[in-house]
């Protein structure tokens, strides 16, 4: 019996479901005060906020309602999550927490005499007369605003690098029957017709629900209509041209936002 079809199969099974875990930074609980010990979650999971692999291999940011930015106090890796946690420093007014950038695996597609095929391995050569159909390196981002007081904005500026999303209503300030309007950016250009999927965090359910489905307008904007108070995961995934010297000539970007809405 010729066992490499059979080991073919299942290393594909054993790849695929990570190709489809989603990158998240969640907090315990978005209710703080401006002494208040912070702590988030972030990993790569398939349900929200169920952790499944380890968001690791970033430096963590956190913004102050003044605009600094530094590290926090604690970053713990486990297996399955990362552990944030955070001391408020008695600021009033909205915190920005990151992950940071997270490179991570190279991926390259080709076809060859009318097959397709795959790899993660940047040293494999390309059969003979193969055309690359994509070749690029993951790039995975999340991030989440707290806001102990008053919303307040300067945390919210864009860091004109990257994929972004950009919010015009304070992710601190949504209500159900109102609308979350916010723009999608790309090296502090806006995306125009970008794919933007809102996604409902139902823990541990079996039945999820299908995701929200937005696209940015011409201007790179796009607006959600808040009918359920809850939590949710704004997701975009957006191919752009990578920096010289990088991996892959193009950067596969995976980025979140978690946020909550409040009924009135």
């Amino acid at each position: 019996m010729n066992l490499r079809p059979l080991a073919s199969l299942l290393l594909a099974a054993a790849v695929l479901p990570a190709q489809a875990h989603t990158p998240y930074l969640a907090p315990a609980t978005f209710k703080v005060q401006p002494t208040s010990t912070v702590t988030l979650d972030a990993s790569f999971a398939e349900h929200f906020f169920v952790p499944e692999v380890v968001f690791d291999n970033s430096e963590f940011v956190v913004t102050d309602p003044d605009g600094l930015q530094h590290a926090p106090d604690v970053v713990q890796r486990l297996k399955t999550r990362a552990v944030v946690e955070q001391t408020l420093p008695g600021k009033k007014g909205t915190y920005r927490f990151s992950t940071g950038n997270r490179l991570g695996a190279v991926f390259r597609t080709w076809e060859v005499d009318g097959r397709k095929e795959s790899s993660r391995d940047p040293a494999k050569p390309l059969p003979a007369g193969a055309t690359v159909l994509s070749h690029y390196q993951s790039l995975s981002r999340s991030e989440v605003y707290l806001t102990a007081g008053a919303p307040t904005r300067q945390a919210l500026a864009p860091y004109g690098k990257g994929l972004e999303l950009v919010p015009v209503t304070h992710p601190s300030d949504l209500y159900v029957g109102e609308q979350f309007v916010f723009e999608v950016h790309y090296d502090g250009k806006p995306l125009p017709a970008q794919k933007v999927e809102i996604h409902a965090a139902r823990g541990d359910d079996e039945i999820q629900p299908a995701p929200v489905e937005l696209s940015t307008d011409a201007a790179g904007k796009a607006s959600f209509a808040l009918q359920q108070a809850g939590t949710y995961l704004a997701l975009i995934r957006y191919r752009g041209p990578a920096p010289a010297g990088a991996a892959a000539p193009e950067y596969g970007n995976n980025y979140t936002l978690s946020f909550r809405v409040l009924e009135p």
